[in-house]
């Protein structure tokens, strides 16, 4: 036996010692935990395909071993355990599991009806107190139809219509009753805000803010108040130990958070500190490079770090700038035009951004139909570079886009989004290259567990809406 990559079970104990060693902060306490388990999974050994594992290696002729939901390792001639499954891939792709950083599903589910659209709090320009999982239909179909385009995680968040839209959610793409049994365990929440034209229109005719100053007037009076609040709630050396509304479950010994340190607790300025502290993601909706300047300017007045810059059809003109900050584009292949804002994108936006040395692009859906296809979405960014004279770029840095880049802009690319020894087994089994207009997703993996197999109908869910009604002939 020949491993490539045996790195053990290490860095997912690691993990889980420092994840369970942190306090849970005042401003992140969660009222409303995952209580997802993984599926029952077999061990199984995929042998002999060729491997992308995200982290910028392509391997052929390789197998990728799986046993108690986690990759086990990842090399050539493994042996299969007693009694594992072998799926024999030669010929095959495999990947981690496609993750989508910027989604609707749930909130804005299908059918498309007016009584299903949960994704804007449209009352406030800022309604930082609202979390989009409070809105997710799990029963919503488009969850099975992405699974069987290969994703495996992905973070819903709420509309644009807001500066601050909300919190929005990131989950594991399983079957479920509730939505706490899709959440994806201890990732943290992401923080959604928008600049540019949806805000000036939805607020223009209302209380404002009615233009682009008004909008970054609006974001400096949220996070002010949000910094006094950090200054009132600051643990004072002088405090007795006793127990805070956000240590204590429900049936606790006060009837809300009166008396405790800052006084009244409030929901809006807990998401705002907490992205703040650096406990909360945030991802900002913007198209325009100044806007996004600013944006990175906002964030070093109040002291918070972003995330990503999702849609940003102009990233490409700040691209170093991105790199150097460590911002992420989550960005479209080739959407642009649709209104002015949108106009000055190019179709070589995404391999711009990615260029740079620490450069991390992201391919997103933001579309219920093109999360079921995201790994030719990124193939079009490929050929686009291609046209553009800017060289092949090869599968295995392209698989990032879709993988191990979005599950860092999310915080879990300690547990996901890379085929190494340790992490979470979701992998998905392709026929092909999955960059080819002809690749199709015929097994994937969520903690090990086949959750979907092209060949198997059983293994094919549907949502509990669909069942009984009638397939169009």
């Amino acid at each position: 036996m020949r491993p490539t990559l045996t790195a053990g079970l290490g860095l997912a104990m690691f993990c889980a010692a420092a994840q369970a060693a942190t306090p849970t902060s005042r401003f992140t306490f969660d009222p409303y935990p995952s209580t997802y388990r993984p599926l029952a999974s077999a061990t199984t050994l995929i042998r002999q395909a060729t491997v992308l594992t995200g982290t910028g290696q392509r391997l052929e002729a390789t197998d990728v071993l799986i046993e108690n939901g986690r990759i086990s390792a990842v090399g050539t001639g493994l042996q299969a355990p007693a009694g594992a499954t072998v799926v024999e891939a030669g010929g095959k792709w495999v990947t981690p599991g496609i993750i989508d950083v910027h989604s609707h599903l749930g909130v804005y589910p299908s059918p498309g009806v007016k009584a299903h659209s949960d994704g804007n709090e449209m009352t406030s320009p800022v309604t930082a107190n609202v979390w989009a999982e409070h809105s997710i239909w799990t029963q919503d179909p488009g969850f099975h139809t992405a699974l069987a385009g290969g994703i495996t995680s992905l973070q819903i968040l709420p509309g644009s219509a807001n500066l601050v839209g909300g919190r929005g959610v990131t989950l594991k793409n399983v079957p479920a009753t509730t939505y706490q049994a899709m959440k994806f365990p201890g990732a943290p929440w992401g923080l959604k805000m928008a600049c540019g034209e949806n805000p000036k229109r939805v607020y223009g005719q209302k209380s404002g803010p009615a233009t682009r100053m008004g909008n970054v007037a609006g974001y400096r009076a949220a996070f002010i108040d949000a910094t006094e609040y950090l200054q009132k709630n600051a643990p004072k050396p002088q405090e007795p130990k006793r127990k805070r509304w956000w240590q204590r479950a429900s049936g606790g010994d006060a009837p809300d958070s009166g008396g405790d340190a800052g006084g009244k607790r409030d929901l809006k300025l807990d998401t705002l500190a907490g992205a703040i502290n650096g406990e909360i993601l945030v991802h900002i909706h913007c198209y325009r490079a100044d806007e996004m300047a600013t944006m990175l300017d906002l964030a070093k007045e109040f002291g918070f770090k972003v995330a990503a810059f999702h849609h940003g059809v102009e990233a490409y003109k700040l691209a170093d700038r991105l790199a150097a900050d460590g911002v992420c584009g989550a960005l479209w292949a080739d959407w642009w035009g649709f209104k002015m804002e949108a106009f000055d994108g190019i179709q070589e936006n995404i391999a711009l951004v990615d260029r740079p040395a620490n450069g991390c692009a992201i391919v997103h859906s933001d579309s219920d139909e093109g999360i079921q296809r995201l790994n030719q979405e990124a193939a079009k960014v490929i050929a686009h570079a291609r046209r553009a004279g800017m060289g092949d770029i090869a599968p295995e840095r392209a698989i990032r886009w879709i993988t191990g880049n979005a599950a860092r802009s999310l915080g879990v690319l300690d547990q996901t989004g890379t085929l190494e020894a340790g992490k979470m087994a979701d992998v998905v089994v392709w026929n092909q290259n999955p960059f080819s207009v002809y690749a199709k997703a015929e097994q994937v993996y969520i903690d090990g567990a086949r959750v979907y197999d092209r060949d198997d109908r059983s293994r094919q869910p549907k949502s509990d809406f669909l069942l009984g009604q009638e397939v169009a002939p």
